[in-house]
């Protein structure tokens, strides 16, 4: 399993605030959460569950130089606290966006993570995920995160 995972604290907000945000987004507010690298961020299809979980939703975004258009389908929702989405190419993939958060008094700890691996005999093919999640690609999810979540806090608190 690889794994990229960032951190980052958002003042003034909550685990709720940027679950929720996540959950109900659109275009218009992903644009203005961080206008000219956000491109879009939609429901594609709703499950029809209070917990959004099975829907699917279109990420369309840069991070650092590299464009990142993917679909994928709401997996968990832990209200206030957990979002786990799982990337799909016409079939589920083995590549899991989380996530995290944990309240305190002055705002919200962001845990962001980028998993990607096979179990069984298939995990031989993961090497394959190393070309995508490469040291470089870390570095720039790494100071994406740290930036949107502070302009997401921004945004949330206005």
């Amino acid at each position: 399993m690889l794994v990229v995972e960032s951190r980052t604290r958002v003042e003034g907000v909550t685990g709720g605030d940027v679950i929720e945000f996540l959950l109900d987004c659109t275009d218009e507010r992903y644009q203005a959460w961080w206008p000219g690298v956000h491109r879009e961020l939609h429901a594609l299809h709703r499950s029809g569950r209070p917990d959004h979980v099975g829907d699917v939703v279109l990420m369309d975004e840069m991070v650092g130089p590299r464009h990142l258009r993917l679909t994928a389908v709401v997996r968990e929702v832990q209200p206030g606290r957990r979002l786990v989405l799982q990337v799909h190419k016409g079939v589920p993939l083995p590549v899991w966006l989380v996530i995290e958060t944990t309240d305190d008094e002055g705002g919200v700890d962001v845990r962001h993570s980028i998993r990607a691996g096979w179990s069984g005999p298939a995990k031989v093919l993961d090497p394959l995920f190393r070309l995508h999640l490469s040291p470089p690609f870390a570095a720039a999810m790494h100071e994406h995160v740290r930036t949107e979540f502070a302009r997401l806090g921004r945004l949330l608190r206005s």
